[in-house]
């Protein structure tokens, strides 16, 4: 299974953002990776430059590579209405993704590690695929055994309240897949529409 794994700080340093954890060491030493860090000057992107650079941001943000986001944005293209949206959409349904965003795992690396393990369920069936795309109604939760595993229920915090698309039952450590989530609730700082005008040359 192709994953990104090269140093993540690095890439949350190239971009200014925690995009690949918490952040806490950005207000230590935000300048972009190198030996020159921040004294070095740095030439004005070019158009393309800004739009491969906010591709790249999604990338790393939800851990795909080259090819299995491609063929995301290809499927977003084919649906009805805006395609970055529709982008930002299918990237949020990802399974690994939800599982993060229900509170199961604290992010999203750890998140696909324990779906590859097995340790996810998806309507009661036992899902090993990060990239399956949850569907309006899926109901995703922690298999049994798994639940009693202290090293993953201790990292179990639940949902945050205004992630409105996925519902959390506690008590049954299952959450829900309510609908696909409109972009202005969705936080993460991507400007989907320079990533459409990137593919569209």
């Amino acid at each position: 299974m192709a994953r990104y794994t090269g140093p993540k700080t690095k890439i949350s340093r190239r971009f200014g953002e925690p995009i690949t954890g918490n952040g806490k060491w950005l207000t230590k030493n935000s300048n972009p990776p190198g030996q020159h860090g921040g004294t070095k000057k740095r030439k004005a992107l070019s158009e393309y430059g800004v739009q491969l650079k906010e591709k790249q941001k999604a990338k790393y943000t939800y851990g795909l590579l080259e090819k299995q986001f491609r063929k995301t944005f290809e499927e977003a293209a084919r649906r009805k209405g805006v395609t970055g949206e529709n982008l930002i959409k299918l990237l949020e349904a990802r399974l690994d993704n939800t599982v993060f965003r229900l509170g199961i795992a604290p992010s999203r690396q750890a998140a696909r590690q324990i779906v590859s393990h097995k340790h996810i369920t998806v309507n009661g069936e036992i899902l090993n695929i990060p990239s399956y795309s949850c569907m309006p109604g899926d109901v995703i939760g922690l298999k049994i055994k798994s639940a009693a595993n202290a090293a993953i229920a201790g990292n179990v915090r639940g949902k945050n309240p205004k992630f409105s698309w996925i519902e959390w039952n506690e008590k049954d450590q299952k959450g829900t897949f309510i609908s696909y989530p409109e972009r202005e609730s969705v936080p993460e700082n991507i400007k989907e529409q320079l990533i459409v005008e990137l593919y569209s040359k």
